[in-house]
């Protein structure tokens, strides 16, 4: 249901040469699922497997569809945000996080609680490489983690 991590480096790319030729907005948002290992450890790994297919099926019916929704590693995804300025960015990740912990996921007729911490970054000229500007996004996703999880930052 989302783009693997070699289609969004590539789209990375492009959206960020795109931003600089034309001096458009563009936002990252990197985020993981809190405490996933647990939810693993305790519910099994399927019904990891499960909370990560719902997760994105979730988010994928929240986004545009000019944004780029990828798996990033692990639970860790990311969307591009093309034209979308970091007051904005920073509105859609609360949005999602919200729509995250509210929704129902359940494995075998159990509920399973999961909520989402977020980064989030605006490109700019200074940034150089895919690499520079997702280190920025992930930067404030751990920024997130260790305020308190189930939060936004950036």
């Amino acid at each position: 249901q989302v783009y693997n991590k070699r289609y969004y480096l590539e789209a990375l790319n492009r959206e960020m040469s795109r931003a600089r030729r034309y001096g458009r907005a563009l936002s990252l948002i990197m985020f993981d699922i809190d405490f996933f290992k647990k939810i693993n450890d305790t519910y099994g790994h399927l019904a990891g497997d499960m909370i990560l297919s719902s997760l994105a099926g979730t988010i994928s019916s929240v986004i545009r569809k000019e944004d780029i929704f990828a798996r990033y590693g692990g639970e860790e995804f990311s969307i591009i945000l093309p034209e979308i300025t970091i007051e904005n960015a920073r509105f859609f990740a609360e949005k999602i996080r919200r729509v995250v912990e509210m929704a129902q996921f359940q494995y075998q007729n159990v509920v399973i609680p999961v909520t989402i911490s977020l980064g989030i970054a605006a490109f700019d000229l200074t940034m150089n490489s895919a690499e520079s500007f997702i280190r920025a996004a992930d930067e404030n996703l751990y920024i997130a983690k260790r305020s308190g999880r189930n939060c936004s930052v950036g």
